[in-house]
């Protein structure tokens, strides 16, 4: 704890410094920027004409000026979607000003990069990130993750359909090595009832990628990289439904819906389901039982493979106080059902295994600005999961792909013969503060604290002492930051980091040496490693920006990963150490508007990991579960870039790509004293070269004023890469997985002014055999329809 009180020391310092050290050299211009019906405006960029001075508005539609000097100035407020605002202001004192802005009536004085345009504010942040607007996207029946997929640098990679284990890949890290987290909190300990590829997209208001160096206000040990889902947090009165269906008899229903009374009372209910057959075609090598008969390739459906999960979260409290910005007290109830169709591999299949789970996670949040003093924002929040996990295999069968078993003699499983049942009683707990210090100087500190301990047990074997056995995990990073904002132009932010890790385990040894003598011995570890960073971004030009990030950071394993996984046929490995790596982003962004028709952006960057301890997926020694190892050295070179064009608001269009080269760099493997067979070679099962491309056409007013058509395609690429260590096998002996392009459509009808929608799309088009994971075969063409009702009432 010796570090962390440093820590603490050194922010005090800090801020007594810099609180005795400012001096007031000018008058402040504060206000709030609304539209006509009173909702507010987040993120609209305002300049004092000839000053320097620019802001942008805070979410609830905020700012302020500080140091303004006197005399007579013009206001000049802009924002996507509003006509340009210019007001006479004279600044003989400390002044109020707010001011109310009329929707854009002239469509061609507002050039918009339509799509995967990034929120102002997240764009000038000196980090490696990209923002997706879902608002974009709400007629669309993508969940989450499906979208982060059209993401450059991003892959998102799955096992399967609808539910289906899954992980996200940005620049070369993957799985846990990327977090997530939802309007800040570390999604964790969500369980299997509320993960990235089950939440629908209208859940999210826009969810913000970071590549490489991640803010330390997003606290957690991310090492390559984060994904913050941001819902709509102003307070509103609203409904958002929808229900879709399709092929594989899939059915999706979302509703958000919020009121927020003028006193300031609120409440908000997500709720949404998910269902589905998921017995989409496959092509498959097999035996049929009957005849004995080979087939090495032959087509058939998946049939056990049925998913369903139901989710509601409710959240009741206050807003617009002066104690509390928000105080909400909330309630998250899950569960889902899935069937198991495939171990690690498809050589695996099963007809009967299936797990299922539930989550109980009451929750808190509570956000503040201004607390004590001037500048001084805190923010709490706290939740705890008393859900389940189940995995049930009882059934002593031997199925192939064809629906066929052989039944087998006595009590068995067809993977191991199991009802364990756990609970992980895993709770979060963060704190995050920022003070600002004049104008040009903030601090931050952040916390986040983890605590795992599961508990299980075996019907079938209710005396068995292996379930007795603890395991625990605790984590803690503290965080504590530094940012200076030396104009408009450039601004720098400097970190550091402190790692804490705690782990309760066993293992099993033979005490007395006779055969079936198993005693346990009890393993308690302690781990402290310190990082650091700093990220700095400058514009050569008013719409071009340079980035420049660098950091030394820590992944933790996770509980999963060292106790193991059976819904996720995850094998533990409790001998996992912490990686690290040295990470570098370099990146530039260009923006431009001409001839008043025309919006164009282009986007690049480029990545340098040297990593050490490298955490990776591979099957363990039978190949019917995985287990993630430490590979010693790792280094990855790589670089990803979009360009996005768009003609007024009739049309838009994209392309980006991503290269990585991330080569095993152990010369040495444990206990060898000869050059690894695999030195230098590509890291198996991961996509170094993919890309996207869309294109969406829009038509206004069609058949009624205010009911517009949509129409998007979206081409998916990834190219072939080895399953295995490329150094395997001869040139015609290697196992890969093939160059894959996905095709998809879609048609959107808007009527009322987007009140009702209506939304068909095709994914796959062409029924091309995609793979993922360690080859597991997703979904084939298929066909999806989407309802959905918006209403939302401005509180004025």
């Amino acid at each position: 704890m010796s570090t962390q009180k440093k820590l603490f020391s050194s922010l005090f310092l800090l801020i007594t410094f810099f609180s005795f050290s400012q001096q007031n050299q000018g008058f402040t211009v504060s206000g709030k920027v609304v539209e006509n019906s009173g909702q507010t405006i987040p993120y609209a960029t305002i300049i004092i004409e000839k000053t320097g001075l620019s802001v942008i508005t805070d979410e609830n539609g905020n700012y302020i000026f500080k140091n303004v000097p006197t005399g007579k100035h013009t206001l000049k407020i802009s924002a996507i979607g509003f006509a340009v605002y210019k007001k006479q202001i004279e600044v003989s004192g400390n002044l109020n000003v707010s001011v109310k802005m009329e929707t854009e009536s002239q469509e061609l004085e507002s050039v918009t990069v339509l799509g995967r345009s990034s929120v102002d504010k997240v764009n000038k942040q000196a980090y490696n990130v990209t923002a997706v607007d879902a608002k974009k996207l709400h007629n669309s029946t993508l969940d989450l993750a499906h979208a982060l997929d059209r993401v450059s640098g991003v892959r998102f990679r799955e096992a399967g359909g609808v539910g289906s284990r899954s992980e996200l890949s940005i620049n070369g890290f993957s799985g846990n090595q990327i977090k997530i987290f939802i309007d800040g909190v570390p999604m964790d300990n969500f369980g299997s009832s509320f993960q990235i590829n089950n939440i629908p997209i209208n859940l999210a208001d826009r969810v913000e990628v970071y590549k490489g160096v991640v803010p330390i206000w997003l606290g957690g040990d991310a090492l390559g990289g984060a994904v913050n889902i941001v819902t709509n947090s102003k307070p509103r009165t609203y409904v958002d439904a929808s229900y879709s269906f399709g092929s594989f008899n899939t059915f999706k229903t979302a509703i958000n819906a919020g009121y927020t009374s003028k006193s300031g009372f609120t409440t908000e209910i997500n709720a949404f389901q998910n269902y589905s057959d998921n017995n989409y075609w496959v092509n498959v090598e097999t035996n049929d039982l009957e005849t004995g008969k080979y087939y090495p390739e032959t087509r058939v459906r998946r049939f056990h493979d049925n998913y369903h999960n139901e989710t509601v979260i409710f959240n009741v409290g206050i807003t617009g106080k002066k104690y509390a910005d928000k105080l909400m007290i909330g309630f998250t109830a899950g569960q889902n059902k899935a069937d198991i169709q495939t171990g690690a591999r498809m050589v695996a299949v099963f007809g009967e295994r299936y797990r299922r789970g539930n989550t109980l996670m009451p929750t808190l949040k509570y956000q503040v600005k201004d607390l004590f003093t001037k500048g001084l924002n805190v923010n709490i929040t706290g939740n705890f999961n008393f859900g389940y996990e189940q995995t049930v295999d009882t059934v002593n069968r031997r199925y192939n792909w064809f629906g066929q078993y052989r039944q087998n003699d006595g009590p068995g499983g067809e993977a191991g013969r199991s009802l364990y049942k756990f609970k992980n009683n895993n709770g979060i707990a963060t704190f995050n503060a920022s003070y600002a210090i004049g104008e040009h100087h903030s601090l931050l500190i952040n916390n986040t604290f983890n605590t795992f301990n599961r508990k299980g047990s075996d019907e079938l074997y209710p005396e068995s002492i292996t379930y007795q056995q603890p395991e625990k995990l605790q984590k803690n990073i503290l965080a504590a930051g530094y940012k200076f904002d030396y104009n408009e132009k450039w601004s720098t932010s400097l970190f550091v980091k402190n790692y804490d890790l705690s782990t309760t385990l066993t293992r099993s040894y033979n005490p007395s040496g006779n055969w079936g003598d198993v005693a346990y011995m009890e393993l308690n570890d302690k781990s402290s490693n310190l990082g650091y960073g700093g990220a700095s971004s400058y514009y050569l030009m008013r719409n071009v920006q340079l980035k420049a990030s660098y950091e030394k950071t820590y992944r933790l394993p996770t509980s999963n990963e060292i106790f193991g996984d059976p819904n996720d046929n995850l094998q533990g490995n409790n001998n996992l150490k912490p990686e690290s790596s040295n990470n570098v982003n370099l990146g530039l962004s260009y923006q431009t508007s001409f001839n008043d028709f025309n919006a164009l952006t282009f986007d690049v960057n480029g990545i340098y990991r040297n990593s050490t301890d490298f955490i990776r997926t591979e099957f363990n020694n039978n190949q019917n579960k995985t287990v993630t190892v430490n590979q010693g050295s790792v280094k990855t070179k790589g670089i990803d870039g979009e360009i996005r064009y768009s003609y007024k608001k009739r049309f838009t269009s994209g392309i980006n790509m991503t290269y990585q080269d991330i080569r095993n760099m152990t010369k040495y493997e444990p206990e060898q004293n000869y050059v690894s067979y695999y030195y230098k070679d590509r890291v198996p099962n991961i996509p170094y070269l993919f890309g996207n491309l869309d294109a969406t056409v829009f038509f206004n007013d069609v058949f009624k004023k205010g009911n517009n058509l949509s129409a998007g395609y979206n081409l998916l690429y990834v190219h072939a890469y080895y399953l295995y260590w490329p150094s395997r096998g001869g040139s015609s002996g290697k196992h890969d997985i093939p160059t894959q392009f996905k095709h998809d459509l879609n048609l959107v009808y808007t009527m009322a002014n987007g009140k009702y929608n209506i939304a068909l799309e095709c994914q796959n088009l062409l029924d091309n055999e995609l793979v993922d994971n360690f080859s597991l075969q997703k979904p084939s063409r298929a066909f999806y329809l989407k309802f959905r009702y918006f209403f939302n009432k401005s509180n004025k």
